[in-house]
């Protein structure tokens, strides 16, 4: 199967999943993640009219997308790993929207770094909303303090992201995260991957991150 057909496949699913419970397909963003497959097999992606693509680590994206964006401009790069606070300036210089904000160390140094690089990428407040020890983000408890941390570093707070435990239904982790945004007043959700992607968006999902779906399964 193409990447174009594989798109077109994904992006199908997408908007039957919105349509099924009244949302539009564009208030869908479909983030192909990228991270560790090569430029040869990300432009059939980009030639099929895929924008916007996830990775989950600077040095990667920094060696791999300049030479992209040169023919792509128009492409907005997702960071969807965890980030480290020494590569705030990195990151902010690199990607259109970052989806693992989850400490204040690293609000604090976002904030430092856009202050001065004179960008604001997108931001998403990542929840640990199963309460995981190995995963990152902030607990359900310490949301609003850090949301309020982001805000009064001028943070550009776009919404929340979530990965739901592995191996379980997805759907009422991604409920509480929905609920969650709506009491702190935030719009935007990035939940759902290539296994749970049409669950998320009937849940209200603007993000939804498919890696394995459109590239096939990593090495």
């Amino acid at each position: 199967m193409s990447a174009g057909i594989t798109i077109d496949a994904i992006t199908g699913r997408i908007a039957r999943a919105a349509a099924s419970v009244g949302r539009a397909a564009g208030a869908v963003t479909l983030v192909a993640v990228s991270k560790t497959h090569p430029a040869d097999a990300i432009r059939p992606l980009l030639d099929a009219g895929q924008r916007a693509f996830g990775e989950n680590r600077v040095a990667e994206t920094a060696g791999k997308w300049p030479a992209l964006r040169d023919h792509y401009p128009d492409v907005r790069l997702h960071l969807v790993g965890q980030l480290q606070s020494n590569k705030a300036d990195e990151a902010v210089a690199l990607f259109d929207a970052i989806h693992s904000v989850d400490r204040p160390s690293l609000v604090t140094a976002l904030g430092r770094a856009m202050d001065r690089a004179g960008r604001r990428p997108d931001c998403f407040v990542q929840v640990n909303i199963g309460e995981e020890a190995q995963k990152g983000g902030c607990t359900i408890a310490a949301l609003p303090a850090l949301l309020a941390r982001a805000r009064a570093a001028e943070l550009p707070v776009a919404g929340l992201m979530c990965l739901p435990p592995a191996g379980v239904e997805a759907a009422p982790y991604f409920a509480l995260l929905a609920k969650l945004a709506r009491d702190e007043g935030v719009a935007g959700l990035s939940m759902g991957m290539s296994d749970d992607f049409e669950t998320a968006v009937m849940i209200g999902a603007t993000h939804v991150r498919v890696g394995s779906a459109l590239f096939g399964a990593r090495a």
